[in-house]
């Protein structure tokens, strides 16, 4: 039986006075949370409803007087974050499936499979965690705009984004510590019922794989939506930029009111995104021992 270790004992808590101190404190701890993570979108949907004389006039008040909700709606058209965000779910959804594939053959391949020299490949892929992003954009830029062997220039096109979404070696980590946790008595028995390598991978471990999936899918989706260095190089046609690259260009030339707007816009998908996959998320990070 596991005992669990306070700093208030539970006679002390049986204490009156004990007893409303650490419902205080928790109670204070909840709302300083709430403060911190609610805030500040609370504040940018407020400002997103001000109109650019209350901004300035006052800046700190908890509401606007006259809201102008039209704010939205005005950026969406007249700003084109329609198609700035149309062209972002386009960049994050081909992003998140390269990154998921690659991610969960390349974990399947070395934790199960285990080739002769997987060791060096993991080894290798490691290895690359410890180059900074920044130091491999010269390079991977030059391989983008004249791809080895086919001769292939992919620059202002969103395989250029979507190709080197898959060389995360974080996810393939996370995928194959994952796969190393599951039973490998299955393996042998289905092996054993004459199972393919793909039905392996297909009927076995991806179901039951749900959890890091969750996790791999959050981390690639939220990667891909605020990346802003590689879009803005790779991609330089205004018409298929995202809405990061798109609103460096916008905070120069929209008002106040309707470029804070269109931060909501920007700011909803994937906060959407975390509140529906929360659980999933939840139970992947404690199956790969990943603490944040």
């Amino acid at each position: 039986m596991t005992t669990l270790t306070t700093f208030v004992s539970t006679s002390d808590r049986q204490r009156p006075g004990v007893r409303a101190a650490v419902r205080s404190i928790q109670v204070f701890t909840l709302i300083l949370l709430l403060l911190i993570g609610i805030g500040p979108l609370y504040w940018m949907v407020k400002g997103a409803v001000s109109p650019p004389t209350e901004l300035t006039t006052q800046p700190l008040a908890l509401w606007p007087d006259r809201p102008a909700l039209g704010n939205f709606s005005t950026a969406y058209t007249d700003l084109s974050v329609g198609r700035y965000l149309m062209n972002t779910f386009l960049v994050v959804g081909g992003s998140w499936f390269v990154q998921l594939f690659v991610s969960a053959t390349a974990g399947f391949a070395l934790s199960v499979l285990r080739p002769k020299f997987g060791k060096v490949v993991y080894g290798a892929i490691l290895a690359t965690m410890f180059v900074p992003y920044t130091v491999n954009m010269v390079s991977l830029f030059m391989t983008v705009i004249d791809v080895p062997f086919l001769h292939l220039n992919l620059g202002d096109t969103y395989w250029a984004i979507w190709l080197p979404a898959g060389t995360n070696a974080f996810t393939v980590l996370l995928a194959k510590q994952f796969f190393d946790a599951l039973p490998k008595e299955l393996f042998d028995a289905a092996r054993v019922d004459g199972a393919s390598t793909w039905q392996l991978l297909t009927k076995i471990v991806l179901p039951m794989s749900r959890p890091v999936l969750a996790v791999i899918s959050l981390l690639a989706v939220m990667h891909s939506w605020k990346d802003f260095i590689w879009p803005l190089v790779a991609i330089t046609d205004p018409e298929k930029q995202p809405i990061s690259v798109a609103l460096s260009q916008l905070a120069t030339q929209a008002p106040q009111d309707q470029l804070i707007a269109t931060m909501v816009l920007a700011v909803a998908p994937p906060v959407l995104v975390f509140v529906v996959c929360q659980k999933y998320i939840v139970a992947g990070l404690g199956f790969t021992g990943v603490k944040g």
